[in-house]
């Protein structure tokens, strides 16, 4: 059977104790192109960039803390509470997309309560389209670590993850990764024609359903990281996947019904 044999260290470079990883490569090009793409949103919009830098602050400490410790707690919460140190160490991989969603709301909703021009639901609806970027990004590190393994499979585009095991399995990062560029794309193609004429909460909406709904699926061929959820007959990631897709449908329903409102210029 013809298989893909995947063999790479996290690490780029070793500097001694010091170490440059490929999760943390990925994550510098995510909030990069984040901050570029959120810019010409601004730009296009003639909101104030200085406020730019502030928001960037916010989106990436929401995100670490949020997916960090949305895997430590759901996943894994007996190791981690006799391991506290342990939940510091983002490097070493670890990050739940449910938490880092949850990170960046509250992170957001914290950084719009002193910009009137910038409403809560108006910036999330620009911040999600980079991202689901960002899920691209993180899956791709996620494959470097060799972690987040797939199940075991015969199908001829298997990964023998050589760090991890002999086993052939799916390349379940790669689907997730792909499945959210895909997102990214198309979030992308709907603000470029609306623009500020996009209906409040539309893309938020989008963005939940379709990629807490690929996620949904992508589980059915993903190894439990729980040790908690083998007897479930859903897994802990597609039970959380749940409310947020419902929560984006209702979005997607009242967006439909209003129409948009521009957020003040200043």
């Amino acid at each position: 059977m013809a298989v893909i044999y995947w063999d790479v260290r996290p690490e780029i470079v070793q500097l001694g104790p010091f170490a440059i990883r490929w999760y943390g490569l990925f994550f510098a090009i995510l909030f990069s192109l984040g901050y570029l793409i959120v810019r010409w949103q601004f730009r296009a919009e003639h909101k104030d960039e200085r406020s730019l830098d502030t928001g960037l602050v916010y989106m990436v400490v929401g995100t670490i803390v949020g997916s960090r410790l949305g895997h430590c707690l759901f996943y894994d919460p007996g190791y981690y509470f006799k391991h506290p140190i342990e939940i510091l160490e983002v490097w070493k991989g670890g990050l739940a997309s449910h938490g880092g969603a949850v990170g960046i709301l509250i992170a957001l909703y914290l950084y719009t309560r002193r910009r009137p021009d910038q409403p809560y639901l108006w910036l999330l609806d620009r911040v999600v389209v980079p991202a689901a970027l960002g899920g691209c990004m993180i899956r791709l590190g996620n494959l470097f670590n060799s972690e987040i393994l797939g199940t075991p499979t015969r199908v001829p585009w298997a990964f023998i993850f050589a760090r991890e095991d002999s086993v052939p399995r799916h390349p379940a990062q790669l689907y997730e990764a792909f499945a959210y560029l895909l997102v990214f794309v198309v979030l992308l193609l709907i603000y470029s024609r609306l623009k500020e004429r996009t209906p409040r909460g539309l893309l938020l909406g989008l963005f939940l359903v379709s990629v807490f709904s690929f996620r949904f699926l992508i589980e059915f061929v993903k190894q439990r990281q729980a040790s908690y959820e083998q007897s479930f007959p859903l897994s802990v990631g597609q039970l959380l996947s749940v409310p947020f897709i419902i929560f984006g449908c209702v979005l997607i329903w009242r967006a439909l019904r209003t129409k948009a409102q521009p957020a003040k210029k200043i």
